[in-house]
């Protein structure tokens, strides 16, 4: 067997595992701010197209470990997260009743799981990488679009925004430099760079409203 080869995989592995520590550690403190805050921390169709991306590469397509015991720990988190949704959510949308709002979200996970097996299908990716970096990209967006219409930081802090970043900064650059199939293509580097530009221009909005606002950035 290829010493090399086992030695890439383990550093690739190695560097995922600690970027889900930050994910994880970004899901914590999401479902602790939206507790203490009575709110939820993730806007909806981030939500939709992030729990249905763990359903499936938990329990229908799925990875082998230890990654399939990360997407466990994330599909737990993230349905706390949308009990929170549907729990406190219902009041920032005054706009439409309870049922529509309900339907909506019902509307947005019917359309996220067969989008992710789709892209995985069509792109051949068995790992969902294309799914996952896309998704991201759009929560990444999301998240910016959200802090700037609040006018306070409710649901979020300084941590979330920061490990966050550094979350998905590490998978992007584990893919990028242990994985030729990344290296060979031209969407997922861009993917990367997207994710991480409006990343940072999230943790620079949450800090800036915290100022504003008078928030402790130590506030976890």
């Amino acid at each position: 067997m290829d010493v090399t080869f086992l030695g890439v995989n383990n550093m690739f592995t190695e560097i995922m595992m600690v970027g889900g520590l930050f994910w994880s550690a970004t899901y914590v403190l999401i479902i602790w701010r939206g507790f203490k805050d009575k709110t939820f921390g993730m806007p909806m169709a981030a939500l939709c197209a992030n729990i249905s991306w763990e359903a499936i590469f938990a329990f229908v397509t799925t990875h082998g470990a230890p990654q399939l015991y990360v997407n466990y720990v994330w599909f737990g988190l993230d349905a706390v997260i949308v009990i929170q949704f549907l729990k406190y959510g219902r009041k920032e949308f005054p706009s439409i009743s309870g049922w529509q709002f309900y339907a909506v979200f019902a509307l947005g996970l019917s359309v996220a799981i067969p989008m992710i097996l789709t892209v995985n299908y069509e792109m051949d990716d068995s790992a969902g990488a294309y799914a996952a970096f896309g998704q991201n990209l759009m929560m990444s967006v999301l998240f910016v679009t959200m802090m700037m219409n609040r006018r306070g930081v409710e649901g979020q802090s300084f941590y979330i925004a920061l490990f966050k970043m550094i979350g998905t900064g590490l998978s992007s650059l584990a893919f990028y430099q242990f994985r030729p199939s990344t290296q060979d293509s031209v969407l997922l580097p861009l993917l990367f760079v997207s994710i991480f530009a409006f990343d940072l221009i999230y943790t620079v909005v949450v800090y800036r409203k915290c100022r504003e606002y008078g928030t402790p950035l130590r506030r976890l």
